[in-house]
This record gives C-alpha cells, sequence and structure tokens, in this order.
C-alpha cells in the first residue's frame, strides 16, 4: 500500500501533517475528510524496499468463501464482546488457508504494535479491497464493527452467489467451444492429411469444400506450433493491455457491449454500484467518498470513469437524481427510484431496492443464457460437420461415380 505525506488544517484551523496509506492520492484525501481534516496537499511517499524482500511469483488467492466466514465470524466476536486481537487470533489458528492465515497473523502483529484495524487491513490491499477498509473505519469511528462487518457478510455473500451464477451459465458453453477447438486441431493435424494422400492418387479434380479442408489441413500440419505461440502470446497481450490505464478503459467498454452477454455484465455491475453505494451511505460515509470508493468496487474502469464523474458533479453543487441522469448509466425506473430516495431522504434502502431489481435480472437473464446459446453453439457444429462431409464425402462420391463409368 503507497504512503502519502500531507499537509492540512484541522477543524479549528490549526496547520497539520503526517503520513497515511492509501490505495491513490484520491483514497488518501477521502481518509483525511473522513477525520475531519482538509488536505491542502498530498505527496506520495517514496517507499525502500529490501531487495527481493516483495519478490513473490505467484501467491494464492483468498477466496470470497473466506472472506465471508471472517467477516461472519467477526460480526459474532465483536457482537459477544470479544477484543479485536484476540478474535482474529483465533480465527488465524481455526482457518484452513495458509494464505489467510499469513495474513490475519499479520494483522494481530499491527494491531498489537498500535495500528487501527481499518489501516492494518489496508496494508493488504490484494485481500481486502478500499470498499471492505473504509467500512471497517467508518464502523471504528462510530462504536459500530459489528455491524460494518454484518454488512461486509451480505456484500461478500451476494457477490459470490452472482459469480456462482455466471459461472453455472457459463460452462457448458466454454466447454462446447474447447471441445470444437480441440477438435479442429485433431482434424486438421492427424485425419484430413490421411484423405490428401488418398485424393493425391487419383490426380481428380477436387471441389472448393475438398480444397478448403486441405489447405487448412496444410496450415495446421506446418504452422500448428506458431498457432499455439500466436494464441498464447495474444492472450497475454490483451491481459497486459487490459491492465494498462488506457486498456482497462477500453477493456472495461468492451465488456459491456459483447453480443448477449455484455447486457448481463452491465446490469451486473448497476447492481454491484448500487449495493456498495448504499452500504456505503447505510454505514455514514458522505455521498461523494461513498462515489469515490465505490467506482473502485464496480470492478470496471469504463463506469468508473462514469461514477467519479457523478461524484465531481455532486461537488459542485448538482443532485444525486441530476448526476445520475447526465450519466446515462440507469433506466427511467431507477431513476424514479432514486428520486424518491433523495426526496425522502432514503436513499440508501431505494439503492437496495436498486441493487435487487439488478440481481433479479440479471439471474433471470443468466437462467436463460444458456438458450439463447444454444443455437448458436449448433448452428457453428452444423456448419463444421456440413464442410466437413462436403469436403471428404463429395470427391470419394466422384471417385466411385467414374470407377463404376471405367
Amino acid at each position: 500500500m503507497p504512503s502519502f505525506s500531507y499537509k492540512a488544517r484541522d477543524q479549528h484551523g490549526k496547520a497539520v501533517s503526517g503520513q497515511l496509506e492509501a490505495a491513490n492520492q484520491t483514497a488518501a484525501a477521502d481518509l483525511l475528510r473522513q477525520r475531519q481534516v482538509l488536505p491542502l496537499s498530498i505527496e506520495a511517499v517514496a517507499q525502500k524496499t529490501e531487495a527481493g524482500a516483495n519478490l513473490v511469483l505467484w501467491q494464492p488467492k483468498v477466496s470470497l468463501a473466506e472472506l465471508i466466514i471472517f467477516s461472519r465470524q467477526m460480526y459474532s466476536l465483536m457482537k459477544a464482546g470479544i477484543p479485536i486481537i484476540r478474535a482474529i487470533d483465533s480465527l488465524a489458528e481455526s482457518t484452513r488457508s495458509v494464505r489467510f492465515q499469513d495474513v490475519l497473523t499479520d494483522l494481530v502483529e499491527q494491531l498489537q504494535s498500535g495500528r487501527n484495524l481499518s489501516n492494518a487491513l489496508a496494508s493488504h490491499p490484494t485481500v481486502f479491497n478500499r470498499l471492505t477498509v473504509s467500512m471497517v473505519h467508518v464502523g471504528e469511528n462510530t462504536g459500530r464493527l459489528d455491524e460494518a462487518f454484518l454488512q461486509l457478510t451480505y456484500y461478500f455473500e451476494q457477490e459470490m452467489e452472482t459469480r456462482k451464477q455466471i459461472k453455472q451459465a457459463t460452462r457448458y458453453p466454454m466447454l462446447v467451444l474447447f471441445a470444437l477447438v480441440v477438435a479442429l486441431f485433431i482434424m486438421n493435424i492427424f485425419v484430413i492429411p490421411q484423405f490428401a494422400a488418398m485424393f493425391s492418387r487419383f490426380n481428380a479434380e477436387l471441389p472448393w469444400s475438398t480444397q478448403l479442408l486441405l489447405a487448412s489441413s496444410s496450415f495446421f500440419v506446418a504452422y500448428w506450433h506458431l498457432l499455439i505461440i500466436f494464441i498464447i502470446g495474444s492472450v497475454l497481450a490483451i491481459k497486459y493491455y487490459a491492465n494498462t490505464p488506457a486498456g482497462s478503459i477500453v477493456w472495461g467498454r468492451w465488456k459491456l457491449k459483447v453480443p448477449i452477454v455484455g447486457g448481463i455484465v452491465y446490469r451486473a455491475t448497476l447492481g454491484r454500484f448500487a449495493r456498495s453505494f448504499a452500504m456505503m451511505l447505510k454505514a455514514g460515509v458522505p455521498i461523494t467518498s461513498a462515489l469515490s470508493l465505490v467506482a473502485d468496487a464496480v470492478d470496471n474502469d469504463f463506469l468508473g470513469i462514469k461514477i467519479r464523474d457523478m461524484r465531481r458533479n455532486i461537488e459542485s453543487g448538482e443532485s444525486v437524481l441530476r448526476v445520475s441522469q447526465q450519466s446515462e448509466m440507469f433506466t427511467s425506473l431507477v431513476l424514479q427510484m432514486i428520486a424518491v430516495g433523495e426526496e425522502t431522504g432514503q436513499m440508501d434502502e431505494m439503492l437496495t431496492e436498486v441493487a435487487g431489481f439488478y440481481e433479479r435480472e440479471v439471474a433471470y437473464d443468466l437462467k436463460s443464457l444458456t438458450a439463447k446459446i444454444e443455437p448458436l453453439l449448433i448452428a457453428v457444429v452444423a456448419a463444421m460437420v456440413l464442410l466437413l462431409a462436403l469436403g471428404i464425402f463429395t470427391p470419394m462420391w466422384d471417385m466411385l461415380d467414374a470407377y463404376k463409368g471405367g
């Protein structure tokens, strides 16, 4: 987690300075505002690390299931009045994940050295995102840490349910596509060359379908290793580009425009936005700070830019309804619910309803996703079988007719 040095003024106008850890300068400014401090300047501090100390080729990820168990147990232990250090230490002993056990052990050490829980969580950004850190920070300041962990539990459970539905809906199409690619390689490298050797002995004129199959087979046989290298290289290049600032925006926009699944991804992202935003408002986080945190929680940089634009417009004095209309992210029904929430002062409840609306739509679309994709997969398989049949059996029939005529 990067460190930033800041100069600011407190509520009484007194100059203060110090250092804090945050994901970026915007997050650092949000943390200072939450502490009722007006930032004047925020600068990154160069961090010195020992050579090789942070060289880790691969680390197992902490799953959502483990985070759900952690937040649920922390809620129960906080509710029972168990001290934080003792609670986390007992969870570290009971968890089965070596990676998560190391993280929890480090949290205990940091708490024992005097750091608060939110700062300790922020030192593990790959495990606890900014949303989690901010929720815990609000819980610490309001004395409702148990409620913060309970809300995080609901958030993680909904996130895991959405991911589970997406995996179930895409498992069958991905399996069929993988089988098609494997069959394509096997047919071109091992099967079609056997027929090519047979056709070459007859010196007959071959139809276009057979010539296409033979040309494809020759290309695969000659360059199959280059094809594999090209596919792997393309995947790595796309992943690298998607991790760049400009590429992440392009990738985020592309995901929303993919035929059939783009609309589902869009609604799932908006559901995550509404759920996260409602949770932050319910915890007492200011709207502008909540929008900044939610922009990272949606996991889509293209929509993240729109959400940050909403924040800037709210800071300039516009209403939530107005900036929501300008973003062009929501349907008229959702905008009406936002308007009601703003008028009644129950924005968190209305956003929870919006999240439920999107999540129900996503659940329905995911159930029918396989039915929508199946006709396309059948058409692709039928086209491959037809081309294969025309390419192989047509010249065989011509040769048989010539043999009978002779």
